[in-house]
């Protein structure tokens, strides 16, 4: 757990850290087990603390690596054991109480906070590890590590913490239970991380050191030795939800609808390694409002996931980059055919994601390295309401058949931080519709020193048509690349032929490629005269078809970034790509269209976010070779945080773009029409919260998204790919001119009044409308006043621990 800024480093040190020197042993601690009881109040007062281990003699990770921590500002971390738990406690030096940074940000939020983390590699596999953080002010956040995945804080366990500030700096007290870690009695050292951070300074330390310049994060850490006789618990626990929900539609039909919605999450430890984790009638109507904009793209947008479900603890899933958890639940695949069916005169409902029967995974990895995922979910028939077009009768069209989604993941770790995997994605549908399956192998391996890496993964995708013939497609990615040093390269080739298809259960945008990426990257990450580190890199990326070897398209990208003695983070780059071939454009196959050339610089900056007032800042423009066509991106961030409890965001982000060249019609003739156009596009939010306690507060957030295209010439696109101007075509409804408006307010507040459980009171506003008024403000003005669904909802989630239980029984 990092800052803004930091918690991306410590997610990216999975890939670039290790210990000052490469042949230094790692530190040890000797892990006691105790027998008295422990009161977790953030007083280092129990008679567990006086004979405890220390771990103290931090090292400074960033921003100069290296230099042991001042005495002053020295830090005392004690780990002991018994049957039941890991109790850890802290006393984290400062001058005064004045210099500690504390803020209520919320669980699982950094804000501008110091913290201790403590990182257990439970398996000591040097891969996988859990990490437990602590605030000033007591807040939790918890995540898992991965030398493949990186940081995962979506994963949530159940634990205490409690903190106090004192005099000259602040105390804590964690108990972090069995059964909130997965782990063998027959492994008795753990690798073992502990992690200080220093906001008003500026500093993280490590009690283990990491260098920044070798490979590895979690092959790097100390050790925590010589526990003995404990043995996982039963992990068993259940989270029954009651929610209800009061909706306002007010378009053609202006009405009220109420609804109670009841369910339970299950989790089992099945055996010690392997954790079941089951949804039964999921509810996932809280989750955060989708960042929808307007796609002028062949390709559909990749939204990011909100349901706790598909993002705690499946970093497994992600191995080969073939899941996508939106498609589970996601539109069916009939949604659009109601539009064209004859029989329709009025689509009355049409729900544009499917339901969930139930969703299930399994999860886990052995003593032995292996690693095991299984993710199952069933999606229910959905059905269209519409009205018959000659007897005006209202009937039900089905868009999707009763679905099985699918993921089976088999992860053997190997040495030197290397892995093999086997994954396997299927959809099964029900009836006449289609079934998907791809299966990939994937490899990770490091050499001996740990400096050099090659990885990859074979593919292979099979679409059952039912009626027809099955397509099986194949696709490959390789890479080699030097990771120890502070000069590092990567090179990669990405091939797909016409047929591979992973779209079901992936993000897919097309097939057949053969595209071909490098990268170079020099660092200096020991602080100079004005700059703490900085990176310089070169990237090129080559695309061309897979099938007849046709060029696509080249880019790239020369950029030099890093944090400056101030605190501050600041990075320019040049941006090139030359005239391509871009045959997705068109959405006619077979034909192209000849992609203007680009050239554009960016520059980057950020203020010290330790600060009350933080801003920052990315601009870009790039420049077109045709219609000179000119884009520009901005972005500006301003955040100031009032007091410990109260803080406030505004993000403004333009980005307009004149003479850009895109498609517009296909006309009855097969003419493919584009058009010269200017699109302004304003993607604006507004986000804040107010805690009242570590366990009480308010969140908000209010977008604003406003696109706007407007046509001012059109031309024939022709074989060879080029524009001729068309005075012929004609747009007098201006249908292909676009405005669309989406306003959307999220008010959350969230109570934890019990150990894993949780009160939710969500309001949720949304707006859309097609204004097409220039003036931003009265835009805006104009989108207010539009007819707005509302969404009231209350959810209670109520944590029952299996063992808690039976002790009270």
């Amino acid at each position: 757990m990092l800052n803004n800024t930091g918690l991306m480093l410590l997610a990216g040190s999975i890939f670039l850290c290790t210990t000052i020197h490469a042949t230094d042993p790692p530190k040890k601690l000797q892990a006691q087990r105790i027998t008295t009881a422990v009161k977790i109040d953030g007083n280092l007062d129990d008679a567990a603390w006086k004979t405890a281990p220390v771990a103290d003699s931090f090292v400074e990770w960033r921003p100069s690596f290296g230099p042991i921590e001042t005495h002053q500002h020295r830090t005392e971390i004690f780990i002991v054991y018994d049957n039941n738990a890991i109790y850890v406690a802290g006393y984290c030096h400062e001058k005064t109480a004045d210099s500690v940074s504390r803020e209520l940000a919320g669980r699982d939020k950094i804000g501008s906070n110091d913290y201790v983390g403590i990182i257990f590699d439970t398996y000591n596999d040097k891969i996988n590890a859990s990490g437990f953080y602590v605030t000033p002010l007591g807040e939790q956040y918890d995540a898992k590590y991965s030398n493949t995945n990186g940081e995962d804080d979506s994963w949530n366990a159940v634990w205490q913490s409690e903190a106090k500030i004192v005099s000259d700096g602040w105390t804590f007290e964690l108990k972090i239970p069995y059964a909130a870690l997965r782990f063998s009695s027959k492994v008795t050292d753990w690798g073992l991380n502990i992690t200080r951070r220093r906001q008003k300074a500026g500093k993280q330390y490590m009690w283990n050191p990491v260098n920044p310049t070798v490979n590895g994060f979690i092959n790097q850490e100390g050790l925590w030795t010589g526990l003995n006789n404990i043995k996982p618990p039963v992990r068993l626990s259940f989270s029954p939800y009651l929610s209800t929900y009061v909706n306002h539609y007010p378009k053609a039909d202006p009405h009220f609808e109420a609804s109670v919605n009841g369910g339970m999450d299950v989790k089992y430890g099945i055996s010690p390694s392997y954790t079941l984790d089951m949804t039964l009638i999921p509810d996932f109507g809280q989750v955060a409002s989708d960042k929808t904009i307007l796609n002028l793209s062949p390709f559909e947008v990749k939204l990011a996931e909100n349901r706790p479900f598909f993002t705690e603890g499946t970093e497994l899933f992600f191995k080969g980059n073939l899941f996508y958890s939106r498609r589970i639940g996601g539109q069916p695949i009939h949604y659009y055919d109601v539009y064209g069916d004859p029989r329709v005169s009025k689509v009355i409902e049409n729900p544009t994601q499917s339901k969930l029967y139930n969703a299930t995974k399994i999860s886990g990895r052995n003593p032995k390295g292996l690693g095991i995922g299984v993710l199952n979910a069933i999606a229910r028939p959905m059905y269209a309401e519409v009205e018959d077009a000659t007897s005006h009768n209202k009937f039900k069209i089905r868009t999707s058949s009763l679905t099985n989604y699918n993921v089976l993941v088999f992860d053997q770790t190997l040495k030197n931080n290397s892995s093999v995997s086997l994954v396997n994605t299927n959809v099964w549908r029900s009836g006449d519709d289609y079934d998907a399956n791809v299966t990939a192998a994937v490899f990770d391996l490091n050499n001996k020193k740990n400096s050099y890496n090659i990885n990859g993964k074979f593919a292979v995708s099979d679409i059952t048509n039912k009626p027809s013939k099955d397509i099986t497609g194949y696709s490959h990615t390789l890479s080699f690349g030097k990771t120890g040093g502070r000069f590092n390269f990567n090179v990669t080739e990405d091939l797909s032929d016409k047929k591979f298809s992973s779209q079901d259960m992936g993000y897919f945008t097309n097939a057949d490629y053969l595209d071909h990426y490098t990268w170079f990257g020099y660092k200096w990450v020991k602080p100079g005269k004005w700059y703490n580190n900085l990176y310089f890199n070169v990237n090129n990326t080559l695309s061309h078809r897979f099938s007849d070897g046709a060029f696509q398209n080249y880019y790239l990208n020369i950029n030099l970034n890093g944090q400056l003695r101030n605190l501050w983070y600041a990075g320019f780059a040049l941006n090139y790509n030359p005239e391509g071939n871009d045959f997705y454009e068109p959405r006619v196959a077979g034909r192209v269209f000849k992609k203007p050339a680009g050239i554009g610089p960016e520059i980057w900056f950020s203020t010290n976010s330790t600060k009350k007032y933080y801003f920052s800042f990315d601009g870009s423009v790039v420049k077109r070779n045709l219609f000179n066509g000119v884009s520009y991106f901005l972005y500006f961030e301003n955040r100031y945080r009032f007091n410990d409890k109260f803080s406030l965001s505004l993000v403004v982000n333009p980005s307009p773009y004149h003479n850009s060249a895109g498609f517009a019609d296909v006309t009855s003739n097969g003419t493919i029409i584009f058009s010269r156009r200017d699109i302004r596009t304003f993607d604006n939010s507004l986000s804040g919260k107010y805690n009242f306690t570590k366990k009480a507060g308010f969140t908000v957030s209010v977008r604003h998204y406003w696109s706007e295209v407007t046509c001012r010439q059109f031309f024939t696109l022709e074989a060879d790919g080029k524009l001729t101007e068309n005075n012929t075509y004609t747009d007098p409804g201006k249908t292909r001119d676009y405005s669309l408006n989406l306003f959307n307010v999220d008010l959350v507040y969230s109570w934890q009044f019990a150990p894993g459980s949780f009160m939710y009171i969500v309001w949720k506003n949304a707006i859309q409308n097609f204004n097409h008024d220039r003036n931003y403000i009265k835009n805006l003005n104009s989108t207010l006043g539009t007819a707005q669904n509302n969404n009231l909802s209350l959810k209670l989630i109520y944590y029952l621990d299996y063992l808690s239980l039976r002790k009270k029984a």
